[in-house]
């Protein structure tokens, strides 16, 4: 992560991935639930030709696509426990969260955060705010359009920090969850329904791949 630019900002993967119960079309890295999106997303935008299945070469593929994209992949919900064993970020409870704010300013190439999913209880952004409350600090808003794209001004506290540079800007953006249990929200956006009306082949997921083309 020390050469990344960019921070891709999820929850938590699915129970299976903790347990190793995989399926065939499951990659073991981030992301690689065969019932996921983003890396269909990232394959069609990129056309990096991504082998979906549990074996190593899968794996390398999207560490190679990563680095060489600077691109980083944090999931801020270190743990947390499930009365129902299922993917949804609103069942999660007993959250124990990563230090996303310490991770910013460790590692200051990171200039945005591209969080997989909105401010919607339990999501990315929603527990993101929660740290930043701690720390005195809050997101300002630059568009509240899907995707929403806020900016925060983190404190430097290096010593070397020159008299004019006292705060860094954090680009973040919420892009649509790349998740099945997202369709209906946007299924409800008039901007799918336009896209929609125009274009009867025209599905969720090149959706996604017209939101993220731009922030990726």
């Amino acid at each position: 992560m020390e050469k990344a630019t960019k921070l891709i900002v999820g929850t938590l993967p699915p129970p299976r991935f903790t347990t190793g119960e995989l399926k065939p079309q499951d990659v073991d890295f981030c992301y690689g639930s065969c019932n996921g999106q983003l890396w269909p997303i990232l394959d069609s935008i990129f056309h990096l030709g991504l082998k979906y299945e549990t074996t190593q070469e899968a794996v390398d593929q999207r560490k190679q696509f990563l680095m060489k994209n600077k691109i980083g992949v944090c999931d801020i919900v270190e743990s947390a426990e499930r009365e129902k064993i299922d993917a949804s970020d609103l069942g999660m409870q007993n959250v124990v969260l990563r230090d996303l704010v310490g991770y910013l300013k460790a590692y200051d190439n990171i200039e945005t955060l591209l969080f997989m999913g909105g401010n919607s209880k339990n999501g990315p952004e929603y527990f993101f705010r929660k740290q930043l409350k701690e720390h005195g600090l809050k997101l300002k808003v630059v568009s509240d359009i899907v995707p929403r794209i806020h900016h925060l001004e983190l404190p430097i506290t290096s010593s070397s920090a020159s008299v004019r540079a006292q705060s860094r800007t954090i680009k973040t953006v919420s892009l649509t969850a790349p998740s099945g249990a997202a369709n209906r929200a946007v299924g409800s956006l008039q901007a799918y329904k336009d896209l929609k009306n125009k274009n009867p082949e025209f599905n969720t997921l090149d959706f996604r791949v017209m939101q993220y083309r731009e922030f990726f």
